[in-house]
């Protein structure tokens, strides 16, 4: 199984581009976003996905781990292949996925080009409680727990969302919680939070 890349950029094409990785091409599949940040003749690492099928071994690539355990947890999905799950990492930011599946927002989904309500559902309800890790793992500065869960705010603000949203959503959610306040469940009430705020600013 390859599960990185390190090699020159020689063909950045829509949706695929080609790495020579010691005289050898690889093909691999990629959002619009991470291809963009990619230029020619210049070194890269990709992290990497192969799906292997009677007819072909496909590799899909992807800027940051944490992009690509998504890509796997989204594949992971009933009704939901790899060129969908890529498609949703194309359409959605981790942190917009987080929240939609903490929220369980399936209406963020059914924005993304051939995902349907009934399959759109099926990834808020198999995802529950399964991203949190990931999330924790976005936040570069998120290394250990915190009393004051000072790390569950970083991971946020590492995801995309201002310090200050992030700050505020973790003091919110640790003053809903009370005493059976947890990284985990800190995480997911701000998430929630942060969800809700968006999706009223939208209205």
């Amino acid at each position: 199984m390859i599960a990185s890349l390190r090699g020159t950029i020689v063909s950045n094409a829509t949706g695929q581009i080609v790495i020579d990785v010691a005289g050898v091409g690889y093909l691999v599949n990629v959002t619009g976003n991470t291809a963009a940040k990619l230029t020619l003749d210049k070194e890269v690492l990709l992290f990497t996905a192969m799906v292997v099928r009677e007819d072909a071994m496909t590799l899909f690539g992807f800027a940051s781990a944490l992009e690509q355990e998504l890509f796997d947890a989204l594949r992971s999905v009933t009704g939901v292949g790899p060129k969908s799950a890529l498609m949703i990492l194309a359409t959605l930011t981790p942190s917009e996925i987080a929240s939609a599946v903490a929220t369980e927002n399936d209406s963020a989904f059914k924005s993304v080009s051939g995902i349907g309500p009934k399959t759109a559902k099926l990834i808020t309800v198999t995802l529950a409680g399964k991203l949190s890790h990931l999330v924790v793992a976005a936040g570069s500065e998120a290394v250990a727990a915190s009393g004051s869960f000072e790390d569950v705010a970083a991971a946020l603000a590492g995801l995309g969302w201002s310090e200050k949203l992030a700050s505020d959503s973790v003091r919110e959610a640790t003053k809903q919680l009370g005493s059976t306040a947890t990284r985990d469940s800190v995480l997911k009430a701000a998430l929630a939070i942060l969800g809700s705020a968006k999706s009223g600013a939208t209205k």
